[in-house]
């Protein structure tokens, strides 16, 4: 399965358009490398997810059977192995010297 579309089954992405964006960015890697939103996704492997404020890291568990997938499914798909909020220095109001 596409990356960009398992973003989406995974509920790690609202729509297949952000998670192709983000993928042109440069702010997926799978295994430790970046990735391209056409890299086939397999059980096992490890995806690390960079938003604005939020850094995910899964593990694929499983891929889905259909198009579409309920949120229930989606949360079997893969195992949240660390999540952690990256906050900036405009957020927090520390000064940088």
């Amino acid at each position: 399965m596409r990356l960009d579309l398992f973003l989406k089954a995974g509920r790690l992405c609202p729509r297949r358009s952000v998670a192709q964006r983000i993928c042109e960015a440069g702010r997926v890697s799978i295994n430790g490398s970046p990735a391209k939103s056409s890299h086939t996704v397999k059980p096992g492997d490890e995806i690390i997810v960079r938003s604005r404020n939020k850094l995910t890291n899964v593990r694929v568990v499983s891929l889905p059977t259909t198009r579409q997938t309920s949120r229930h499914d989606a949360s079997t798909l893969v195992e949240v192995l660390n999540e952690e909020s990256l906050e900036s220095d405009r957020d927090t109001g520390a000064i940088r010297s």
